[in-house]
């Protein structure tokens, strides 16, 4: 059985078999569909990528507001679309190890203060430039600028000194950092010529080079010749975006053929989805998760009565039964979650508690409604989360009023800007680097204002701290701090739901995020 199985699996690679017809067969055989895909997926490993044709995705997460400047990308369709033409030194695989990119070595002082990169040789940006150790510096230096905006800034505002020697790019710390491997592998950083001084939306060294930018609306990118790295990405001869916010309107394209792969599938329909021919789901639990954010300087949520009150009132175990259908787990308001190095996990869970949340909103003094901003894009289900909170926190005497929000400008109008609303974040490789980019009180993108120096300087301490058992209490004690005092309220982690046809082939798992950890149009290719 099980050579013919390995047969049938190849004929479908080769695109003589159809996939339905091979998972008919495969179930008359006893194998079960898990079983089945997983032998589908180490066949089309084996025959090695297919090079040419054109590669679509239909994404939600995409706005007339999008840039290509990597500083700004905070939603799904600018961070993918960016990884197919920009690449950073470093990046994380997905077994969360580091791996070599624009750096072919690294080298680290015994203190973790110093470090030196090594630039790889013979790559070239999409101009046709050389890429050289003076343009990592430069794309450094204009990330860590103090009027940069970047929401790297958290992390490279700690390079004391950035300089070239020889094909070295040696950066001095203001205080060690074990983890400094992790932040050069941001996504925000991706290497751009001169840094993007001259022009902050210029291509990088990525296998595509932009050929259409229609922000919230569609991006193509074209195989760039040369590309260094071209064995293992950049297989087809063109990738295209094409923005559908919409969730029906997603998937009615994939399942017309109008698209290889869609991000954000809703876990309500799941189900519905397996039943297309020639659809794969791909579910992969990762340190995603959903939130509603509350500014802490901003009247009534800078009072933390009011706070807690919120955070009590939210019925977690409902959220992750009827919003994500169990493709998940409850959050405990930290964005920490198993899987992270140095998790503590003795931290006390909170639940739904309406006497407490009664106990807390009496205190707080506030009286009469609060305004809670949602969207159909802050995260699949979040209209649907935001009436269960509303009806949950009612049980306690507070009463959510609801506000939906367009999907256009919902990340730039809303998000950030707004004292109450739903978003998402998905999460990083390190500790450090969720608290440096969300929480620190100089963070560009502190989305609750958490104001706390308390705070910061445990995630300082922690961060040149060397002994790992003196940095997990440091870590225990920022997330307690968060979790008591902070703004984000945060019940759920996700895991991230995509799908592809049958014709997509070289798809990994990737717990880093959703897409393949957003690098699914430069690793996959058409297998039929």
């Amino acid at each position: 059985m099980a050579g013919e199985l390995e047969f049938m699996s190849r004929e479908v690679v080769a695109g003589r078999l159809s996939r339905r017809d091979f998972l008919g067969r495969a179930a008359a055989l006893g194998v079960t569909l898990a079983s089945a895909q997983m032998l589908l997926g180490s066949a089309a490993r084996a025959s090695g990528p297919a090079k040419g044709g054109i590669l679509r995705a239909g994404l939600v997460g995409g706005e007339s507001t999008n840039s290509l400047d990597p500083a700004t990308w905070a939603s799904q369709v600018p961070y993918t679309f960016g990884r197919c033409w920009g690449e950073q030194l470093l990046e994380v695989s997905p077994a969360g190890e580091i791996e070599y990119r624009l750096a072919e070595s690294y080298e680290a002082s015994k203190d973790a203060k110093t470090w030196a990169f090594t630039t790889r040789k013979g790559v070239t940006f999409h101009n046709g430039k050389e890429l050289t150790p003076a343009d990592v510096v430069a794309t450094f230096e204009r990330h860590a600028d103090k009027n940069s905006k970047s929401a790297a800034l958290p992390f490279v505002q700690e390079f004391e000194t950035i300089k070239a020697d020889g094909d070295k790019v040696v950066i001095t710390l203001r205080q060690p950092n074990a983890d400094m491997p992790f932040i050069v592998s941001d996504y925000h950083l991706m290497i751009q010529p001169n840094g993007g001084k001259d022009d902050p939306t210029a291509g990088g060294t990525g296998p595509y080079k932009v050929v259409v930018n229609e922000p919230g609306v569609k991006h193509v990118g074209e195989r760039q010749d040369g590309y260094w790295g071209a064995a293992e990405r950049g297989h087809a001869d063109q990738i295209e975006i094409t923005v559908i916010n919409d969730a029906t309107a997603r998937t009615a394209s994939l399942q017309a053929g109008g698209v290889h792969i869609i991000n954000r599938i809703e876990p309500k329909i799941v189900a519905l989805v397996k039943r297309i021919p020639g659809v794969t789901i791909r579910n992969v639990p990762g340190k995603g998760h959903y939130v509603l954010i509350a500014h802490c300087n901003t009247a009534p949520f800078d009072n933390n009565d009011l706070r807690l009150a919120l955070k009590y009132a939210v019925d977690r175990e409902e959220m992750v039964a009827k919003i994500l259908a169990g493709y998940g787990t409850v959050g405990n308001d930290t964005p920490m979650i198993k899987g992270y190095p140095l998790f503590d996990d003795d931290i006390e869970q909170r639940v739904f508690d309406p006497d407490k949340a009664k106990f807390h909103f009496k205190k707080s003094g506030h009286d009469g409604s609060i305004l809670l901003r949602t969207s159909d894009v802050a995260f699949p289900g979040a209209v649907d989360a935001a009436q269960l909170f509303q009806a949950s926190a009612a049980k306690c005497g507070i009463d959510v009023e609801l506000k939906r929000e367009p999907g256009d400008g919902y990340w730039s109008d809303v998000w950030n800007k707004q004292p109450f609303s739903m978003s998402y974040w998905t999460g990083r490789p390190t500790q450090d680097q969720v608290y440096s980019i969300a929480y620190l009180s100089k963070a560009e993108w502190n989305d609750t204002r958490f104001f706390r120096e308390d705070f910061d300087k445990l995630i300082f301490a922690a961060r040149g701290e060397l002994d790992e058992a003196k940095r997990k209490v440091l870590y225990r004690e920022a997330a307690m701090i968060l979790r008591d005092e902070g703004g984000v309220i945060a019940p759920m982690f996700n895991n991230y739901i995509d799908a592809t046809s049958d014709k997509v082939g070289g798809w990994v798992d990737d717990p880093n995020g959703e897409l393949m950890g957003g690098h699914a149009l430069t690793k996959c290719w058409l297998a039929a």
